[in-house]
């Protein structure tokens, strides 16, 4: 099964965007980091596109394209980058994980889609999770870090808005056009905003090659190639075994942070992790509801 290695690299990427983001922003700031990271990879899909001559498919969806790439890239992606700078990028990786949860939920709201039992049952997993998870800088008003929290919990608030906006205003597009798009949307949601708050991109000032090298990894990496494996895996083996990237993301976020940026995570954040991830699973139909049985008729 070739998807199998697509999905972990895919994982691996997913989970070291977070490091990346935390590097960008601490000399980018928040909006620079997230504008040069869907920039970058505008220009690296369109060119995709180009090479592929399938830029006509742009044209005839463009307006719901570029307002998805805003809801679904440039919000979310400023978001986690505050956010990272407040919070270990471990922790950051296990709510991202709550993503799914929120798709159900809009979906089942928005699109009047049918919330069965399981999936009722792993949202409200999911909450009890995140609640374990982030309870004690909330409710304990722990500043900045309760603020990172929430911004993290908008931002995959955003993402499952963004698929269910794709599903009702998008549906048949293909993959490759709907992320050029995107990233072209989120580019021109965030140029105005970025133009104000980014520092001088050279001389005195101006960010160090790491800061650089974290922000073209982030687009080249995370961003462009990210799409091209999920779009392939989608498309090898359904989307319902693409979804399972939830689950090895946060494994990759939490290695990353260990290994590189000396974090640590106490039994509170792996309990609350776990809980999540179970949550999920349910929510999203990759662990089955248990049926019983139904007796066999009599005399039979």
């Amino acid at each position: 099964m070739p998807w199998i290695a697509d999905l972990v690299l895919l994982s691996a990427l997913w989970g070291g965007s977070f490091l990346l983001m935390r590097l960008g922003a601490l000399e980018f700031g928040a909006l620079g980091t997230a504008f040069l990271r869907v920039f970058l990879a505008a220009l690296m899909l369109l060119g995709l596109l180009a090479a592929r001559r399938e830029l006509h498919l742009l044209r005839s969806h463009w307006r719901p394209s570029l307002f998805v790439g805003v809801i679904n890239s440039g919000i979310p992606f400023v978001l986690f980058s505050f956010a990272v700078l407040s919070i270990p990028t471990g922790l950051t990786a296990i709510l991202n994980a709550t993503a799914p949860i929120w798709g159900a939920l809009v979906a089942a709201v928005w699109l009047r889609e049918r919330l069965a039992a399981p999936r009722a049952a792993g949202l409200l997993i999911g909450v009890v999770g995140v609640a374990v998870l982030s309870w004690d800088k909330v409710a304990g008003n722990q500043g900045a870090a309760a603020w990172a929290v929430l911004a993290v919990l908008a931002a995959t608030l955003f993402y499952g808005i963004s698929a269910s906006f794709t599903k009702r205003y998008l549906p048949g597009v293909p993959p490759l056009a709907t992320a050029a798009g995107s990233q072209l949307g989120a580019t021109l949601g965030l140029a105005l905003p970025a133009a104000f708050t980014m520092p001088p991109l050279v001389g005195a000032g101006a960010p160090g090659l790491r800061a650089w090298a974290a922000v073209i990894a982030l687009a080249a990496l995370c961003t462009a190639l990210a799409y091209v494996l999920f779009f392939r895996i989608i498309q090898r083996a359904g989307p319902q075994r693409a979804l399972t990237v939830t689950f090895l993301v946060p494994l990759f976020g939490v290695l990353y942070g260990a290994l590189l940026l000396d974090e640590r995570l106490d039994a509170r954040a792996l309990g609350g992790a776990a809980i999540i991830l179970a949550g999920t699973a349910l929510a999203v139909g990759v662990v089955k509801w248990p049926r019983r049985r139904e007796a066999a008729p009599v005399g039979r």
